[in-house]
């Protein structure tokens, strides 16, 4: 499906990421593979290459755009070309906002923004030079997408690539590269710490299944995500772009854009006490909810 492609995926040592590069490299695409530890990036390349695929290892933490760079260039040096760019680096410093820290802010949103950024730049840049498009995947988060108490740098960062993903779908256009947003929940460390998954994280991790309640409810292993990423990856998705498709367990969805709700006009414009007047009536019924909606999960 993706033989001669070439991707790169940050932060694929571990979790959701090596899941991406695995796949990747099982369609055919030869894969650099970014973290910012080398044994375990070794690991995925090892693990890559016994399987028959072809991948090197490229460390290094994403943010800055030389790391963005040096990706574009070993994946160019190696392998002569770039053709994917999944942006999966990311971080956890989960507080809510009364306790969070600016170091941990700027922390969380340097890796999973600032390098979703500069890994997109440099990649389109690339593709743009090549001129036969290209797949930007940007990594997204249902926390980005709905509350999640507890996680305030989390979900600025998460919130804001999808924002890129429509920002950068027409920008990029013209150029012929698709930009789509990824939703993924798996059972990986990242989410052991929310009550109630901590204890599938480690039936996953021991390697026992993950039942089937769980799997209906949106939640499974790193691979049940990793099909998305090589479809969108293929040239079976090029006329996908601009979208935020979620994907988990047994469930794959297509989440909407913001859009109006309900609005009203008033010519010569709105005052506070005309919009106290109208907004009880008009703006009170449409009110949304803000509060995320609980996944139905066995208790454990």
């Amino acid at each position: 499906m993706l033989d001669s492609k070439v991707a790169v995926v940050t932060g694929a040592g571990r979790g959701l990421g090596r899941a991406y590069a695995k796949a990747l490299a099982a369609a055919g695409a030869s894969v650099v593979v970014n973290d910012i530890d080398k044994d375990v990036a070794e690991e995925t390349v090892a693990d890559i290459v016994k399987d028959g695929g072809t991948a090197v290892a490229q460390v290094g933490p994403v943010g800055e755009s030389e790391t963005a760079q040096a990706l574009v260039d070993r994946a160019v040096g190696e392998f002569g070309r770039l053709d994917v760019m999944v942006t999966n680096a990311g971080v956890l410093r989960d507080r809510t906002l009364r306790n969070a820290t600016d170091e941990d802010f700027d922390l969380v949103l340097r890796t999973h923004l600032r390098g979703t950024f500069t890994c997109g730049r440099a990649a389109f840049l690339r593709f743009r030079e090549q001129g036969e498009g290209g797949r930007l995947i940007l990594v997204g988060s249902p926390a980005g997408q709905r509350a999640s108490f507890g996680q305030t740098a989390y979900s600025a960062a998460k919130a804001a690539i999808i924002g890129l993903v429509r920002t950068w779908a027409v920008e990029c256009e013209k150029a012929g590269v698709t930009v789509n947003g990824i939703i993924p929940t798996a059972l990986t460390r990242m989410v052991a710490t929310i009550p109630g998954l901590g204890s599938l994280v480690e039936e996953v991790e021991a390697g026992r299944p993950v039942p089937r309640e769980v799997r209906l409810a949106g939640l499974g292993t790193p691979d049940d995500a990793a099909g998305l990423v090589v479809y969108l990856a293929s040239d079976a998705a090029a006329g996908v772009t601009g979208q935020a498709i979620g994907v988990g367990g047994d469930r794959i969805a297509l989440w909407s854009h913001p859009a109006e709700v309900v609005s009203a006009v008033r010519e010569g414009g709105w005052s506070a006490e005309s919009i106290a007047e109208i907004f009880p009536s008009v703006f009170t019924p449409r009110l949304q909810e803000f509060r995320p909606t609980p996944m139905n999960l066995p208790k454990s």
